[in-house]
């Protein structure tokens, strides 16, 4: 009898070999700082732009000059991760609706 290995499965061992030899020949302590960059990595790109980018569009038209300083200065910290999502946003305010 001839078992049959469905594609998917041949394609994900043959991409993940390679992977888990990788980790096999990384150090003990090596696992976890490649985790922390990534979680920190990741909280810079999309996690706190996101959230700076929701905040600037509830607040954009009721901000003090101090905190429109402070978030022209978190804009400028994270200006890599913000233009990921710059497409997304719309700073706008709302129209008066069909007249």
């Amino acid at each position: 009898m001839r078992v049959r290995i469905p594609p998917r499965a041949l394609f994900f061992a043959v991409v993940s070999l390679p992977f888990q030899q990788l980790l096999s020949q990384l150090p003990d302590q090596a696992l976890p700082v490649l985790l922390a960059y990534g979680a920190l990595g990741g909280a810079y790109l999309l996690v706190v732009p996101l959230a700076l980018l929701l905040w600037m569009n509830k607040r954009w038209h009721q901000m003090g000059k101090i905190e429109r300083t402070a978030i022209y200065g978190m804009v400028f910290l994270f200006f890599p991760g913000l233009i990921l999502f710059a497409p997304f946003i719309n700073l706008r305010m709302a129209g008066q609706g069909e007249a």
